[in-house]
């Protein structure tokens, strides 16, 4: 086997491509809880300040992402394989991006205090694991308590929006994902959950990743179109 071919056969394995999702958002959490410790003040906002914060979409965005968010994932998987590889390498690169991105711009929490400022290392340890075991994130409240400055840019926005660009040309998942992006989009201003600016730099974001992953890997970059 050459070297080409063999570069391409890592890089089209769904299970190494899931390995690295899982493990670059795993990273990005862990970054995003070290910055937890930083004490940061809360910034005015001219849309959030406009926008009444539901308090039931705030208790549950993570998992109205979910389930936006997962079954298109897998609509992807069972309509094109390549493409789905593709979306999850890239959702990789746009995991560390945001782990860069928080600390460096350390802003204070969207809504309320800044409860964990100075939190000790054993209880981020413990919010780290409890957020990465997919159970107790969906079972408790650990993601919405131990990220309170997971910021700049939007997860929520982030993932879907880039979801959206890998369907859009398909004539059902396009319009059921750019649905979802707009749901998830509204839930996060309705759930105070971000300032304007990480919503805005999360389209800036990811579609300049998108188009740059595009031009130099372009297979699988989009959906292929459905035969004649």
């Amino acid at each position: 086997m050459s070297a080409v071919q063999s570069g391409a056969s890592w890089r089209s394995s769904v299970p190494l491509a899931l390995l690295w999702r899982y493990g670059t958002h795993s990273l990005m959490v862990a970054i995003a809880l070290w910055n937890e410790r930083r004490a940061a003040p809360p910034l005015p906002d001219l849309v959030l300040d406009h926008v009444p914060r539901v308090e039931w979409i705030a208790a549950h965005n993570y998992h109205l992402w979910l389930a936006l968010y997962l079954p298109l994932a897998l609509a992807l998987w069972r309509r094109d394989r390549r493409a789905f590889v593709h979306f999850l390498w890239l959702g990789g690169f746009l995991s560390l991006a945001r782990g860069l991105c928080v600390p460096l711009t350390g802003l204070g929490p969207a809504h309320g205090a800044d409860l964990n400022a100075g939190a000790s290392p054993e209880a981020l340890r413990a919010a780290w694991i409890g957020i990465v075991n997919p159970f107790t994130a969906l079972s408790t409240d650990v993601p919405h308590l131990a990220l309170t400055k997971d910021l700049f840019f939007s997860g929520h926005v982030s993932t879907t929006f880039l979801l959206w660009l890998y369907v859009r040309r398909d004539r059902v998942l396009g319009p059921l994902a750019l649905v979802a992006h707009v749901l998830v989009t509204a839930s996060v201003f309705l759930a105070h959950l971000h300032y304007s600016i990480d919503v805005v730099a999360a389209w800036a974001v990811t579609f300049a990743l998108w188009t740059l992953a595009r031009a130099r890997w372009p297979a699988g970059a989009e959906l292929e179109p459905p035969p004649a």
